[in-house]
């Protein structure tokens, strides 16, 4: 039994968004890397913290002293090892992204695991340090892992019952 054009179009232009959310943090990913690469230059670190100290947000003060408190404690050094961890995730839904705008079997199950793999740790900040943006991502990928799965069985099936046919 072979897919009906509908549901293999269905089915494609869901993949397409994901390969597109995909492709989105991996921008993002690669520009956090940036970012850090150039933080850790210790004149370049100062600036930042010199220029965070004195910028005057009256809505956010604590969120920039935080912020200002966590940069200091951490020093320049840290960045190279937060630019290397972003750019291995940008690398990671790189692949994720382009397999899945390719429709290749393959990248549903890759996405499948890497995606579901982080849920649980996603669950945990979303519930230790709530914020809506968490629970937004939390609740994306749990949507998107179960798409995938299913679309990822019944592509299997399908492949199957193609393959019977033609024996």
């Amino acid at each position: 039994m072979t897919p009906t054009p509908k549901r293999a179009s269905r089915h494609s232009v869901g993949l397409r968004v994901i390969a597109i959310y995909k492709a989105v943090k991996t921008v993002g990913l690669i520009l956090v890397a940036t970012a850090a690469f150039h933080l850790d230059r210790t004149q370049n670190f100062e600036r930042l913290v010199h220029w965070l100290e004195h910028l005057s947000l009256t809505d956010s003060n604590s969120l920039r002293w935080r912020l200002i408190n966590l940069l200091t404690s951490m020093g320049p050094s840290k960045f190279v090892a937060i630019g290397i961890v972003a750019l291995a995730y940008a690398a990671i839904f790189a692949t994720e992204g382009i397999g899945l705008w390719m429709r290749k079997y393959w990248a549903e199950w890759f996405t499948v695991i890497a995606t579901g793999s982080l849920v649980p740790l996603e669950l945990y900040e979303t519930v230790h340090h709530f914020t809506w943006i968490k629970l937004v991502v939390l609740l994306g990928n749990i949507v998107i892992v179960g798409y995938l799965v299913r679309i990822a069985l019944q592509s299997r099936a399908e492949r199957a019952n193609e393959k019977a046919e033609r024996t």
